[in-house]
């Protein structure tokens, strides 16, 4: 593979893996820092990328991987991925509060949902990416990774559900 190549098929993917890469190192300069590596580590197994039949799933796994890498050496340098949710809000400030609340209230929901299923859900639902970004990225199937995101969006919206309905006394 020479430098054309892998600028086309590799590097043109790093916007791709920005989000992911940032959510799980919590913060943009560990994630700008963690892309330049995980680029170098692909430029040097570049031979091997060449003939990888699958090379977006590979870029995203190595991104994965590498992150997993980084946060298994320092635990306690990196912010809850959890923290860079946010729900949007609408233009009126007078709802400030209700929208800080409605992202606490999510954010406690998704710490109750298993690792995979939130793994998942904010790949699909917060970063964006397609199902079969996330199955290559994750290694399951494609249809394994859209019942993960239902099972998620079931059990989130069921538990916001009860949240509310216990806050106007209806539970």
């Amino acid at each position: 593979m020479n430098k054309k190549d892998f600028k086309i098929n590799v590097f043109s993917l790093s916007e791709r893996i920005y989000p992911m890469v940032a959510r799980m190192l919590g913060g943009n300069e560990n994630a700008e820092d963690a892309i330049q590596e995980i680029m170098i580590k692909l430029w040097e197994k570049r031979n091997y990328v060449a003939k990888h039949p699958n090379i977006k799933g590979l870029v995203f796994l190595t991104a994965r991987n590498h992150c997993i890498d980084i946060l298994r050496k320092k635990p306690l340098l990196i912010d809850d991925s959890l923290s860079h949710l946010k729900v949007l809000k609408s233009s009126t400030e007078s709802l400030d509060i209700e929208w800080q609340e409605l992202n606490g209230i999510i954010k406690n929901i998704l710490k109750q949902l298993p690792e995979q299923q939130k793994e998942v859900f904010i790949m699909r639902d917060i970063d964006g990416y397609e199902f079969i970004e996330i199955a290559a990225t994750l290694e399951i199937r494609i249809e394994h990774a859209r019942v993960l995101v239902s099972r998620a969006r079931k059990f989130i919206g069921v538990a916001l559900e009860k949240t509310y309905n216990y806050e106007r006394g209806e539970y």
